[in-house]
């Protein structure tokens, strides 16, 4: 996920989640508290308890936030091009977040309590569920126009993203600087094999 604009807004929310994202990025769950994120802020604790009852209500509320934004990049993706398309869509996954490896260890921490917060759980299934939707349409639309091979479209969606997240948790909990690279590579090689049609 690229970095939230830096320019001034007037809408509190906003200015909140950015101060939320900046403070889970420099500290990550564990450290994070209301009052790290109020520093972020420039305000009061009161002025983010006036918005969030707590900190569990404003987590889940930025990981709403880090969706729309995820959402928002994917949407700039203007080629319809499938196979162009599947492959900026792997970048978006697997290139770019090597760029925010404080968010990824930060992110993964959150992941770790969503079998304990049902919030949590709940916003990590739908943005598991909106990417396989992504991949699946993609493919779909690679089978319909005969770049792609007729495949198991759930399937192959769902191996694509047990590579993504692989190494997205390699990367953090390994620290393997070459997880997302290698991954990348990988997730090619089965398009590649899978996917496209054979000359």
């Amino acid at each position: 996920m690229a970095d939230p604009p830096t320019e001034t807004v007037s809408d509190p929310n906003e200015e909140i989640m950015r101060a939320t994202y900046r403070a889970l990025r420099e500290h990550g769950y564990a450290e994070l508290t209301i009052q790290r994120i109020a520093d972020e802020y420039g305000k009061s604790t009161a002025a983010i308890h006036y918005h969030y009852d707590t900190k569990e209500d404003l987590l889940a509320a930025l990981l709403d936030y880090i969706l729309d934004r995820f959402k928002d990049t994917v949407h700039e993706v203007e080629t319809t091009d499938p196979e162009q398309r599947l492959e900026l869509l792997l970048d978006k996954l697997l290139v770019e977040p090597k760029d925010h490896q404080d968010l990824l260890v930060a992110i993964l921490e959150m992941r770790s309590q969503a079998p304990y917060k049902e919030r949590f759980s709940d916003r990590f299934r739908q943005n598991d569920e909106y990417v396989r939707y992504l991949l699946s349409t993609v493919i779909d639309q690679g089978i319909q126009s005969g770049i792609f091979n007729d495949v198991d479209t759930e399937h192959v969606a769902r191996a694509l993203m047990t590579i993504i997240d692989g190494a997205r948790t390699r990367a953090v909990v390994l620290d393997e600087d070459r997880a997302l690279i290698t991954a990348r590579q990988t997730a090619d090689e089965y398009v590649t094999n899978i996917l496209l049609r054979k000359e």
